[in-house]
């Protein structure tokens, strides 16, 4: 009993459960807003298109901004300030879209409908904060912190990360299902009500929860100060001419403040000031280039170039090819399944093999399943067909040969983030709509290969997503893991926005097997990255797999790495 008590106040046990209060409030918030979106402005997807631009947008420009901004203040002062500014604009955002659903119709009428449009505006750039803080905390949390918690324990450390996945995939699933109900049984202001109460409760907890881990853990008041440009530079002058093998135990030469105080800042002038976050954003884009672990980062972020996922691309593509929302939801519960097993693999695999070769036997095991998709392309029930003009169908609409599409038939995409009830009209699948309008029984072959692949893949890209998120933990140095971890987050979108500006580019469904073949190639890219990353790393023993000593370093930290030795 004594331990089980020890277990549930321990710092790691406190760390799981706010982290978990905090994942449930963004996977809510973020499946609602883009439903509120819908909902108010006429049944179009414009306000949600345009909030994905501005969140992906955000994150490219001001992720190094706001990785340094954690790099340069302590961390209690960090977590409870992204905490705070986060929970406080969902809230604020939420007040304001109860008294839009409430008023919209006086909104309208006022100053020809200019204050509706102002207040759209506001919710989208509060949302934007919100979900810019949420960044800033899984930074700090989950690149930082957990490395402090577990301490020089690296399988701790590997034992936690996989935790946080494995809360990360339930949430995913979970969260969604539970304020969709509430939206689908009570209306949408109810749904509102309920988010903003909800992040108020859990603003309090969490709080409370990072104050108990901050106390119960000292190392977390002592933090690295920022190592001058100059200091670096003879670092790796030293190291380069004096370099011992990999120990893995992080020597980097750092200055240690108690308490940390951050260094008093220079008279500098108004022009300096101004072209000082240009300067942080450039300086940490060519830090992360500098990283050791640069391949291995870029071949993770490489992975988001996909629509090989359960997001609405994919769903909706399913849809189309005559698979219900029940069976959707399934397939999702399946995903999320296979999802954990891969953070189950990462911790045997870690063990027997090493940390390096984890990732490579991840991503072959990735490669491998995803092989499925591209035969899925080339089999019967298919409609992939090149000769077909990507935008014929909409170049149709707007012709007026077709009616443009309602909410009702692009809706699929939200309903398969629940599998449940249509949010807006109760439609439910095409399984409900008139049997006369019902098109021909589409062979299932290709889509059950291709959702065979994308389920069975997700086993290795979790294990090799949980690998290069230790390789960053481990690798970069602690003065340094806000503003390279930033830039990560900076990449990862780059590319998961491409991927949205491919489909832009060819949203028919004939055009879909290409874009598989894309999203394959964009993966075995990012694979090919990592496994130079790990040649560079291993030498000539990189396929010698071997149960590591317990007493000994894990393969983790290349040699000739200028961040350990």
């Amino acid at each position: 009993l004594g331990s089980v008590i020890a277990y549930f106040t321990s710092a790691k046990f406190l760390l799981y459960l706010g982290h978990a209060l905090s994942t449930w409030g963004d996977r809510m918030w973020h499946f609602a807003v883009s439903v509120f979106l819908v909902e108010l402005y006429g049944n179009s997807l414009l306000l949600t298109a345009v909030y994905g631009l501005v969140v992906a947008g955000s994150v490219l420009l001001l992720g190094a901004l706001i990785g340094d901004w954690v790099d340069k203040n302590s961390r209690l002062k960090v977590a409870q300030t992204s905490l705070v500014v986060q929970n406080s604009s969902v809230i604020l955002c939420g007040v304001i879209l109860m008294i839009i659903f409430l008023f919209k119709t006086q909104l309208l009428t006022l100053y020809h409908g200019w204050l509706l449009t102002l207040c759209y505006i506001l919710v989208i750039t509060i949302a934007n904060i919100a979900n810019l803080a949420s960044t800033a905390t899984a930074i700090t949390i989950q690149r930082d912190w957990i490395v402090v918690v577990a301490g020089e324990d690296r399988s701790k450390l590997a034992d936690m990360n996989a935790t946080i996945r494995r809360i990360d995939q339930l949430t995913n699933i979970l969260a969604p299902m539970a304020v969709g109900q509430i939206m689908t049984f009570g209306s949408p202001m109810i749904g509102c009500g309920f988010i903003s109460g909800w992040n108020l409760m859990s603003m309090c907890v969490e709080y409370l929860l990072l104050w108990k881990v901050y106390q119960k853990t000292p190392t977390l008041a002592h933090k690295s100060a920022k190592v001058e440009a100059s200091e670096l530079k003879q670092l790796n002058v030293k190291k380069e001419s004096d370099m011992k093998p990999a120990e893995g135990v992080q020597l980097i030469i750092e200055k240690d403040v108690t308490g940390f105080e951050p260094q008093q800042e220079k008279e500098v002038g108004c022009a300096a000031r101004i072209a000082e976050p240009f300067i942080t954003f450039r300086d940490g884009w060519v830090a992360y280039y500098n990283q050791p672990v640069f391949l291995a980062g870029m071949g993770l972020a490489f992975l988001y170039m996909t629509v090989l996922g359960f997001d609405c691309i994919t769903t909706g593509y399913a849809y189309t090819q005559g698979l219900s929302g029940s069976v959707l939801s399934l397939l999702m519960g399946a995903s999320a399944v296979t999802g954990i097993m891969g953070t189950v693999a990462f911790t045997w695999l870690r063990r027997k093999c090493g940390l390096i070769r984890t990732g490579l036997i991840s991503g072959v095991a990735q490669f491998a399943c995803l092989i499925l998709c591209v035969i899925s392309v080339f089999m019967p029930g298919s409609p992939m067909d090149l000769t077909v003009s990507p935008f014929a169908d909409i170049s149709a609409r707007l012709a007026g040969n077709e009616p443009l599409p309602t909410i009702a038939s692009r809706e699929p995409e939200m309903i398969f983030a629940t599998g449940m009830p249509s949010l807006l009209n109760g439609s439910t699948s095409p399984a409900n709509s008139d049997p006369e309008m019902s098109p021909e029984p589409v062979p299932l072959i290709s889509v059950s290969l291709l959702f065979s692949g994308v389920i069975a893949a997700r086993v290795g890209l979790w294990s090799f997503d949980l690998t290069v998120t230790q390789l960053l933990q481990e690798n970069v140095i602690e003065s340094e893991r806000g503003i390279i971890n930033g830039v990560q987050n900076s990449m990862n979108y780059l590319l998961d926005l491409l991927h949205f500006i491919m489909v832009i580019l060819a949203p028919n469904p004939e055009a879909f097997g290409l874009l598989v073949l894309i999203s394959v190639s964009f993966v075995a890219m990012g694979h090919i990255m990592y496994f130079r990353f790990a040649q560079k790393s291993l030498g000539k023993q990189l396929f010698v797999c071997h149960t590591p000593d317990p007493k000994a370093a894990p393969d983790s930290s290349p040699p000739g790495n200028t961040s350990t030795v």
